[in-house]
């Protein structure tokens, strides 16, 4: 994200890194509704405790009906209600939705599968980022836009487009794409023939001539070169960050004083937040806790997550999108939801208990999708605050709630966090590819660890360790790289400056596999980690459910899963083995000090149990205060000098706290779907 931002300049806009109470704000679509209703829906907004409206994200077709014919007055006429009720406005560019006129003057904006279907006009986000007619257009509505707003106070930031990469739109195939690519891979490598010997293209016989030759990876008879692949979702991802650059250059030219940001989403694979990123001033993601635990995600579907979805999961996202400035919330789930395979209604309480997750975790800003439950198109059967015929829904008086409670806690710094968790788009597209079983999820792995982390009620930062990346480690007591699977010299010297100067550090499997290019190293794995690991990996295998999976670590036994590696130790220690098959007894787990610091090398992926000991074993060599082990359904979460208690399952739970220390929301019998704000510190917390 962009530095932080400088506003002792008596302006309103209020940058996420400050010390500020948090607010609750929503998405409102005047535009579906008739204009006699306004008034009643932004006098109800500021009743419930709304302080911020988000709008405007597929209005194109409404504000521009027929090229060059504007009209503004009814965005102008909702903006200025909600300026006199006190509420914030967020625009965003419309770009998510090019209007039909659009599409048949250029259909070569449209979007083409890797099959040559085109995805034709009658959703959204059906264009191409490597149209250069598209990004005129998008440039045109967005410089119309920033430039109508740029003095109208109650405007105090901007949303870039709507979720980019939704259904699957990140990489497009078209000709515009294929010339595109042709020209970034010309200055990425110079000359074709850096290109084959990275790639390596003499496999099956995929030399390249020229760069003219170069195609997307489009439908084969066979899967495709791995390199071309990473290296396509590469050039794809830069695509997004050239766009929405384009787009946030020309919202800080009409005024310099909006924050822009982008509402990405949860667990999604195809886009790089970080590189996107940096041309923000925060990041935003839209959370749907319900939906969530169904469509994306390894652990098994409960009905207490059914009701208010994994924590963990969702706290990952929360902790991924947090960066120097915070984050927001901007679409936060207000009940039931039309897009995942069921529709459960939400726990009693759990929207509100989903808004004090996301302070807990540092957000300054929840906003709930949407207002009112629209009665047409695509969404009919996503639930608003408020039912389509203007009543109350059941996250109304959640979100009035915690929109009182939010006020009564005041101002709240950011987040402390004293444990770094290592992410790579470029890992999960990589091994995506190759991921050498079915159940082998990226995903799935760094919620391994990270669940072990949070169960123990620790603030994790997660900081972006992709090849060329600015790793910066030094502050952090402990660090956790579930794998460092592309790596380079550069990477690993890195990991050996932190350890060798004291840090600790716990590594997991298929680190150091590859090179940057999707090759295998020269050496064997962990490659450019050797030194700092102490040992290699001999063998390594993936198994079904069916077969037993178990090993010994200090002395204990415990599962693990899908994946395992059988170690050679060269002076590191085996601290971990099988106990069965035909890697019994070989090495599992190794200890290596380093320098003033210490690595814990594990070459499987842990089940709960393991990656707890792993983790515990971490946070007391690093002498990092943590909890005793919570519940699957409670999260403990500290910010600022609290500690939120967060009830995630159907039944109430008893807190153990100390006798002076003060409830400041709830007390110490939380309901289920509930959630309790103690002023205590997370070693003194407990649960009955």
């Amino acid at each position: 994200m962009t530095d932080d931002i400088d506003t002792d300049d008596g302006t309103n806009r209020a940058p996420a890194t400050a010390a500020a109470t948090p607010r609750i704000g929503v998405c409102y679509f005047p535009e579906h509704w008739p204009r006699e209703r306004w008034e009643t829906d932004v006098r109800q907004m500021a009743e419930v405790g709304i302080d911020v409206v988000r709008m405007a994200e597929f209005s194109w077709g409404r504000l521009e009906p027929e090229r060059g014919e504007f009209d503004f007055e009814w965005l102008d006429t909702a903006i200025s209600l909600l300026s006199d009720a006190g509420i914030d406005v967020v625009l965003c560019t419309p770009t998510a939705t090019p209007p039909k006129w659009l599409v048949d003057e250029h259909p070569e904006i449209l979007q083409v599968e890797p099959d040559g279907t085109t995805r034709e006009f009658g959703s959204r986000r059906h264009y191409c980022f490597n149209s250069d007619v598209y990004r005129e257009e998008s440039a045109r509505i967005a410089r119309e836009m920033a430039e109508r707003y740029a003095d109208v106070d109650a405007v105090v930031g901007w949303q870039t487009d709507n979720e980019y990469g939704c259904h699957e739109t990140v990489r497009c195939y078209c000709e515009d794409c294929a010339g595109a690519f042709r020209e970034w891979c010309r200055e990425r490598y110079g000359d074709v023939e850096s290109l084959n010997e990275t790639w390596g293209t003499t496999f099956w016989s995929q030399q390249h001539g020229s760069f003219a030759e170069l195609d997307p990876p489009r439908h084969t008879a066979a899967e495709h070169h791995p390199s071309r692949l990473l290296e396509y979702a590469r050039f794809a991802n830069e695509s997004v960050v050239e766009y929405n650059r384009l787009q946030a250059d020309i919202l800080r030219d009409a005024n310099d004083e909006w924050f822009v940001t982008h509402n990405f989403m949860g667990h999604f694979d195809t886009l790089d937040s970080f590189s996107v990123g940096d041309a923000l001033d925060f990041a935003t993601w839209d959370s749907y806790p319900t939906g969530f635990a169904q469509d994306r995600n390894t652990e098994a579907v409960t009905e207490d997550r059914l009701r208010a979805g994994d924590p963990d999961q969702v706290s990952l996202n929360h902790d991924l999108y947090r960066g120097p400035n915070g984050f927001w919330v901007m679409e936060q789930q207000p009940g039931d939801v039309n897009w995942p395979p069921r529709c459960p209604q939400p726990g009693e309480g759990a929207m509100r208990l989903w808004a004090h997750q996301a302070v807990a975790h540092g957000a300054n800003v929840v906003s709930y999708f949407r207002w009112r439950r629209c009665r047409q198109g695509q969404e009919q059967y996503h639930a608003g605050l408020r039912k389509h015929d203007g009543s109350p829904d059941r996250g109304y008086a959640d979100a009035a709630r915690a929109a009182a409670e939010f006020e009564e806690l005041g101002e709240l710094d950011g987040v402390d966090a004293p444990v770094a968790l290592c992410f790579s788009y470029e890992d999960l597209w990589a091994l995506a590819e190759q991921p050498h079983a079915p159940e082998f999820d990226y995903w799935g792995l760094v919620g391994a660890f990270y669940r072990a982390l949070r169960a123990r009620g620790l603030s994790v930062d997660v900081i972006d360790v992709s090849p060329g990346a600015d790793i910066e480690l030094d502050g952090y007591d402990a660090v956790v790289a579930p794998t460092l699977h592309l790596a380079e010299e550069s990477l690993a010297s890195r990991f050996e400056a932190y350890v060798a100067d004291g840090g600790h550090l716990l590594v997991g499997p298929r680190t150091g596999y590859k090179r940057p290019g999707n090759q295998l190293q020269p050496d064997l794995a962990p490659g450019p980690f050797a030194d700092l690991v102490g040992g290699r990996v001999d063998q390594h295998e993936s198994l079904p459910e069916s077969v037993e999976t178990r090993l010994t670590y200090r002395g204990e036994t415990y599962d693990f899963r899908t994946w395992a590696e059988w170690l050679d130790p060269d002076d590191a220690t085996a601290v971990g083995a099988y106990t069965a098959g035909v890697a019994a007894d070989r090495s599992a787990v190794l200890d290596h000090s380093f320098g003033d610091g210490t690595v814990t090398y594990c070459g499987v992926w842990p089940e709960a149990d393991l990656a707890d000991a792993l983790v515990v074993d971490l946070l007391e060599r690093a002498a990092v205060p943590h909890a005793e082990r919570f519940p699957a359904t409670v999260r403990v979460t500290e910010r600022d000098d609290y500690v939120w208690v967060l009830n995630f399952g159907g039944d109430p739970v008893a807190v153990d706290a100390p006798e002076d220390a003060k409830w400041r929301v709830g007390e110490a019998s939380i309901p289920g779907f509930g959630v309790g704000v103690v002023d205590a510190e997370l070693p003194d917390v407990s649960i009955r």
